[in-house]
């Protein structure tokens, strides 16, 4: 389940709520009780290292390859032939 980042309008109070995707948002601060507004948030989702573009789905031998890869784009293994 995703994590939410709510604000409250009046006292500026901050949480954050662990809410379904068919779940409603929050209406009002745990604090004051006052309307709040979800905040947009950076995601804990990040990729790192060689990852599956340069290792799997773009490698050198790999037949048919992205027309990214053809043209020497963005493929880094395209571009050490």
């Amino acid at each position: 389940m995703p994590v939410y980042e709510y604000r409250c309008n009046t006292c500026n109070h901050q949480f954050e709520m662990r809410q379904k995707f068919s779940d409603p948002p929050a209406k009002e601060c745990p604090v004051c009780g006052k309307e709040v507004h979800k905040m947009i948030s950076r995601t804990a989702f990040s990729l790192k290292g060689d990852g599956w573009f340069d290792s799997g789905y773009c490698a050198k031998n790999d037949a048919p390859k992205p027309s990214c890869c053809q043209a020497g784009g963005c493929c880094p293994a395209a571009n050490t032939a």
